[in-house]
């Protein structure tokens, strides 16, 4: 069975969410419900931001260590020196950078801004000789072909990543499109494991993730409900989820749906917070309301959807079997040998009042059909 790893980046990308900040206590619990939930890394911040942000990152690698822990602490940053300098200096042993490659320079141009990392690199193995070191690059959807592979080739020949990051950083690729990307930088990038990263912007996130998995990506870069900058990344558990119903597997226990139930509220409810609407609404697949709520007929046979808890609305789209289920559902009495009589009764007044109608409108309907 194929598997992959997940890094979850609800610290590190969520703080680009509307300016989201996480205090150190609700680190700490986030950390504590990526472990429990079996993350492989945790993406925790972003050291040279600030030296505040840099004890941050330091504290969570204290904390998973004092409490061993599998889940793995890692920091991002800018991919020169400096930055490298403070990514040490916090004691990860997971150290990731990201480079910006213009997306009009030519191939001699990148192989010279990519030969700068070479210095960068040595550094940081010098002083880190276990360090697994990712490198986030390019914007996929806006890098020629050529200069594209031209890149993956350089890395891969000066040996300057464990692992290649691959983002869609504008969010404008369609699912096939980032499987084409995939599969060419996989057979590239020799001994570099290759991880994907997509952003919502056309709401094509968790798909392309999901497709950059099935193309040869074994990292996930996600987070919670896709928290991140602008319109988010993928979604943490659909793109798990998804992947695990397709025979792939990993650690991330998303069939535990409770307690990722806990931490997707946890977290809704510090942005709610913070800016005032939270991440989770009506049409957020799975968590939303709107996932557990049935109208027409066939749907309330209970076979579609992931609540636990139904919710049915009536309307003239309404069948026998739903107005059942929604009479016992607000616990109406009724005879069985009424419910059709109370059906036609029900889309007559909706489609009179042009609405859905209210609990209180189908109690009178019961009322007067007996």
């Amino acid at each position: 069975m194929k598997q992959f790893l997940v890094m979850d980046q609800t610290l590190r990308e969520g703080m680009q969410f509307q300016g989201v900040v996480f205090s150190y206590d609700q680190r700490i619990k986030i950390l504590e419900f990526q472990e429990a939930l079996g993350v492989d890394i945790c993406q925790a911040g972003y050291p040279s931001a600030h030296p505040g942000e840099a004890a941050m990152v330091k504290a969570l690698a204290d904390h998973a260590r004092r409490h061993n822990f599998n889940i793995k602490v890692a920091g991002l940053g800018r991919a020169f020196l400096p930055d490298a300098k403070i990514l040490v200096d916090t004691g990860i042993k997971d150290i990731h950078f990201h480079l910006h490659l213009p997306s009009h320079a030519t191939v001699k141009e990148s192989e010279k801004k990519l030969s700068e990392l070479i210095p960068v690199i040595a550094f940081v193995r010098n002083a880190r000789p276990d360090a697994v070191i990712s490198l986030a690059m390019l914007d996929m959807g806006k890098t020629p072909a050529d200069r594209f592979n031209a890149c993956i080739r350089f890395l891969c020949r000066n040996r300057l990543a464990d692992i290649l990051s691959l983002p869609d950083t504008s969010g404008i690729m369609a699912p096939n499109q980032v499987a084409d990307r995939i599969r060419d930088a996989r057979a590239l990038a020799g001994d570099m494991a290759v991880s994907i990263h997509c952003h919502n912007d056309l709401g094509m996130a968790s798909a392309n993730s999901v497709m950059g998995i099935l193309a040869g990506a074994i990292v996930l870069e996600a987070s919670v409900c896709g928290m991140g900058e602008r319109n988010g990344i993928g979604d943490l558990y659909l793109t798990s989820r998804i992947l695990a119903d397709q025979n792939i597997s990993c650690r991330f226990a998303w069939d535990s749906i409770d307690q990722v139930r806990e931490y997707y509220l946890y977290v809704d409810d510090i942005v709610k917070q913070q800016t005032g609407q939270g991440l989770i609404h009506a049409k957020t697949p799975v968590f939303g309301q709107a996932a557990h709520t049935h109208v027409a007929g066939t749907h309330a046979q209970n076979l579609y959807g992931a609540g636990t808890t139904p919710d049915f609305h009536l309307n003239l789209l309404c069948g026998n079997h739903l107005v059942k289920k929604y009479l016992q559902c607000h616990q109406i009495k009724f005879h069985p040998d009424r419910i059709p009589a109370i059906t036609a009764a029900v889309k007559e007044m909706s489609a009179q009042k042009n609405r859905r109608l209210t609990c209180e409108e189908v109690k009178k309907i019961v009322g007067s059909s007996d």
